[in-house]
């Protein structure tokens, strides 16, 4: 007797048929054998043109043999794209520029590897190759170009986006081979920025600025230029009844006469900031402290200057005895329930209440400028004004804008403000601009180490420093972000980029997505919350500048990121209920 297989098995088996004959006739295909074999064929003849140059010491004396080889290769990955042997011949054609400049001397041989090499690592990133070709990215700029900062970057792309291959251990050992590299460099040339150790002017401490409350206060030392710095922290002295005291030494260093040494701050958290000239080459700037939990230190280009962050604890408030605790049960179950209607998120103080919104540029910083002379700042400045009023009426948030008017702010008071009005959430409004005036799109990041050099030179405009200094930065990054909310940033930064490409797009047909980037901006650095920076498109090309100039594009874009906030905020609510 045969057992019948129920309908449903017949059904699931009918369905996938096609579906095997088809993958089984594509497999066994004579054409599918053919390409196959074909792509063999050309990658097996160009390394036997490889192996006889290598072998030969008279052929690799002549361009034109090393250049008939990587024709060969290249032959194979435009002739069959998407193969395993097309990856395999674009890494042996990369081998080959890179051994050609050895001979040749010439940037263009090394710099058609490198090309080729970042095409490998985009065109097929789960090949076996792809964690090797990225690493050869780091090799040829340690080794060829003699750029360490580079090399660190690519390395580090290793680690970053090919965390299981065979290549990362190696590239590893060369991150800590180059930390020690750039760590004797400074300290070789005598400053944190390029500055030699032999005799020189001394460098003059030009300001002392702060902004402060009971918990949080932000000291900055304006500078000339870069000076090497050490900090160091004391403990209260009893018998002196001295305070606690955390200082600094600047080499190098002299206090400007026009420059006030000792500032009274009494926020509860230091009592004043105070310069002096420690001896004839050292300027002393001693932070006296009523109370701190924590802070940081770190330093910022044109103008060099040093920022200190010191967090201090929550002041402890006591219960206050009231008739609520003797409520009858039957009250205080009223309250339970109610209280079960409130998210868990917000019972617990993590709910979103304020939102600082802070519009790039402004004053005597117009930011990027479109051909037709519209400016950044101004254009910002009414989407942050648009941003707010929505915050407020949709969100029911408290929505605060680091500046109202044209007026010029430091970046550095920026984040300031962000962490004085305890701010939940903090997102700051520009504009891209690119020499290319055909880039366009929109772009959002994070703070974080730039794993491109497109994203170091949009850091660099916006920090209005240079890619040098971006390279500097991203050596001390990783101590400045120990306490910053890195994911929390990054899932802000989905949910607000997504809303603002899916509003736009109900009304503009070509809206190109550039994605969440990161790279070091100076305004998000210190932010204690999650902290987005916007590109809303690039004032230099001629459609998006038409479209920034419009109020109605504006209107758009404003709606499209304050709904991104408030799927931010259920999304976070989501996940402290468990759901």
């Amino acid at each position: 007797m045969i057992r019948r297989l129920p309908g449903r098995k017949y059904a699931l088996i009918f369905l996938f048929l096609p579906l095997f004959l088809a993958l089984s006739f594509n497999a066994f295909h004579p054409v599918a054998i053919a390409k196959s074999n074909s792509a063999k064929i050309l990658l097996h003849k160009a390394k036997a043109c490889a192996k006889t140059l290598y072998q030969s010491k008279a052929k690799k004396k002549y361009r034109h043999n090393w250049e008939r080889c990587i024709k060969r290769y290249e032959k194979t990955y435009k002739t069959f794209p998407g193969t395993d042997e097309a990856a395999r011949a674009m890494f042996a054609a990369c081998k080959l520029w890179t051994n050609l400049y050895g001979y040749s001397g010439r940037n263009s041989d090394i710099d058609a590897a490198v090309s080729l090499y970042r095409e490998l690592v985009e065109k097929y990133p789960t090949h076996r190759l792809a964690d090797d070709a990225q690493y050869r990215l780091g090799e040829i700029f340690y080794r060829y170009k003699k750029d360490s900062r580079q090399a660190y970057v690519e390395f580090l792309k290793v680690e970053i986006k090919f965390p299981k291959g065979d290549a990362r251990v190696k590239a590893s050992k060369m991150m800590d081979k180059l930390e020690r590299l750039l760590g004797k460099k400074r300290l070789a040339k005598g400053s944190v920025s390029g500055i030699k150790s032999k005799k020189k002017k001394l460098i003059a401490i030009k300001d002392i600025r702060h902004w402060s409350t009971p918990t949080y206060t932000r000291v900055v030392v304006d500078l000339e230029n870069p000076v090497k710095y050490k900090k160091h922290l004391l403990k209260k002295d009893p018998d002196l009844s001295k305070p606690r005291r955390l200082f600094l030494d600047l080499q190098n260093s002299c206090i400007s006469k026009e420059i006030e040494s000792s500032i009274l701050i009494k926020d509860g958290l230091l009592r004043r900031a105070r310069a002096a000239q420690h001896d004839k080459k050292t300027v002393r700037v001693v932070l006296d402290i009523d109370n701190m939990k924590a802070y940081r230190v770190f330093h910022l280009y044109d103008p060099f200057r040093i920022v200190v962050d010191v967090q201090g604890k929550e002041p402890k408030v006591k219960p206050v005895k009231t008739v609520v605790a003797q409520r009858s049960k039957k009250e205080k179950a009223t309250k339970k329930r109610k209280k079960e209607g409130i998210s868990l998120a917000k019972q617990l103080g993590l709910g979103v209440k304020k939102i600082v919104i802070d519009a790039g540029h402004g004053g005597k910083d117009p930011g990027a400028i479109g051909r037709n002379g519209l400016r950044e700042k101004d254009v910002v400045l009414k989407l942050a004004n648009l941003v707010a009023e929505k915050v407020r009426r949709d969100l029911h948030c408290q929505a605060i804008l680091t500046r109202k008017s044209d007026a010029f702010l430091p970046l550095e008071k920026r984040t300031a403000i962000a962490n004085m009005k305890k701010a939940d959430l903090f997102i700051s409004l520009h504009a891209n601009a690119h020499k290319n005036t055909r880039c366009q799109g929109l772009e959002t990041y994070i703070l974080n180490i730039a794993l491109d050099e497109e994203s170091m030179n949009v850091a660099a405009r916006e920090n209005a420093t240079s890619t040098k200094n971006i390279s500097d930065l991203q050596m001390i990054l990783n101590d400045l972000m120990l306490n910053t909310k890195i994911n929390e940033s990054s899932r802000l930064a989905k949910f607000v980029h997504n809303g603002l490409v899916k509003e736009l797009r109900k009304r503009y047909k070509i809206v190109k997505n550039r994605g969440v980037r990161q790279a070091p901006f100076y305004v998000l650095i210190g932010a204690e919350m999650p902290a987005i920076l916007v590109e809303l498109g690039y004032i230099t090309n001629s459609i998006e500048n038409r479209r920034l100039k419009s109020e109605t594009y504006l209107k758009r874009a404003a709606s499209g990121i304050v709904k991104g906030i408030d799927l931010y905020i259920k999304d976070m609510e989501l996940a402290y209920k468990g759901g």
